[in-house]
């Protein structure tokens, strides 16, 4: 399974998780990502979205599996932030019809 990596971090006034684009922008929606398959290129442009403090807060290389599909996380966690707080029923899960809590067993 081929693998890349996508940029990740918190809007710093929302607190929203948010992806970079390939256009520079942020999105709210993980299939809207820039996807890297070279993890210099991903790290260059990651130190260029880490200096934007005035929008996103800890900015970091997420692994994405490749599928045709599009990019799907390929760890937990990062499937765990796409969906959203979970402590209650809003933002991305209630637009997405989701449970209102995850069963972690």
């Amino acid at each position: 399974m081929r693998m890349g990596y996508v940029i990740t971090a918190n809007a710093l006034l929302e607190g929203d998780v948010v992806w970079l684009t390939a256009t520079g922008a942020l999105t709210r929606t993980l299939a809207e990502a820039q996807v890297f398959t070279d993890r210099a290129e991903a790290e260059a442009a990651l130190a260029q979205a880490s200096a934007r403090t005035a929008e996103i807060i800890g900015a970091y290389l997420a692994d994405v599996r490749l599928t045709p599909d599009g990019a799907m996380p390929a760890h937990f966690r990062e499937t765990f932030r796409t969906r959203g707080p979970s402590n209650y029923h809003h933002g991305k899960q209630a637009d997405t019809g989701a449970e209102s809590h995850v069963s972690l067993f």
